[in-house]
């Protein structure tokens, strides 16, 4: 695996393609703090609104999105990120199909992101307590659809040239919450900073000095004592 490799010359646009509100820090908001710092510019398509994200029965699903969508934004701002979009999915009914692969085909050609994020579809079983959740492995499955050979073929949803969207190709794609990484980050100077954007998510961490514990445990020491937080990636860096 390899470490610590960002072999940009420039700065870069990176847009970030999940399912839920909170999914961008849980699964890397120590990365786009580190990106962010650097000088990259970050921003968000989020394809629910996490509207089942909640099990008081008091609640709305409209209600639970509400809330959802004010916490991302807030997490987000604290990050530094520079932009958040929310497509209208319903939470856990989550489908790669074609009208799907065409919505995020639009969004990559309007933003025309240099680095593009997601998550691995592959990732079924993460490990022996936990079974990743099928919109997940579906906002993965229609990000990379999406990437290859769609969003950079004129010849794919043609009538998005009437929009004035002309094919788009990424430089990048870097799928986390995978079980095959094959790049891995040290972000421990930003742990905070991601915690930090992670307490805005006040509807899905609980008691918060209990998740600070939580998150605390998942911190490591290298074999000379230097404490880490590794997020790691499958990366896929396309010829040019």
């Amino acid at each position: 695996m390899t470490e610590n490799l960002e072999d940009w010359t420039n700065n870069k646009k990176i847009l970030i393609i999940l399912a839920h509100p909170d999914d961008p820090e849980f699964f890397l908001g120590g990365t786009i703090a580190r990106w962010i710092k650097k000088g990259h510019k970050v921003s968000y398509c989020l394809l629910t609104k996490g509207d089942k994200g909640s099990k008081d029965p008091l609640l709305s699903p409209e209600e639970i999105a509400e809330i959802r969508v004010k916490e991302q934004n807030q997490a987000a701002a604290c990050l530094g990120v520079e932009s958040v979009q929310f497509l209208d999915y319903p939470d856990g009914y989550l489908i790669p199909n074609l009208e799907t692969r065409k919505e995020v085909v639009r969004i990559i050609r309007k933003s025309k992101p240099d680095i593009l994020v997601t998550c691995d579809p592959s990732n079924i079983f993460a490990n022996q307590r936990y079974i990743n959740h099928p919109d997940h492995r579906a906002a993965g499955q229609v990000v990379i659809d999406a990437v290859f050979p769609a969003a950079g073929n004129v010849l794919f949803f043609p009538e998005l040239a009437d929009e004035g969207l002309a094919p788009h190709s990424v430089e990048e794609v870097w799928m986390s919450l995978t079980s095959e990484p094959d790049i891995c980050l040290d972000v421990y100077s930003e742990w905070q900073a991601r915690f930090e954007a992670l307490k805005e998510h006040a509807s899905q961490i609980g008691d918060p000095k209990a998740f600070e514990i939580r998150m605390q445990e998942r911190l490591e020491k290298d074999e000379n004592g230097q404490i880490r937080y590794e997020e790691k990636f499958r990366r896929i860096v396309f010829r040019r």
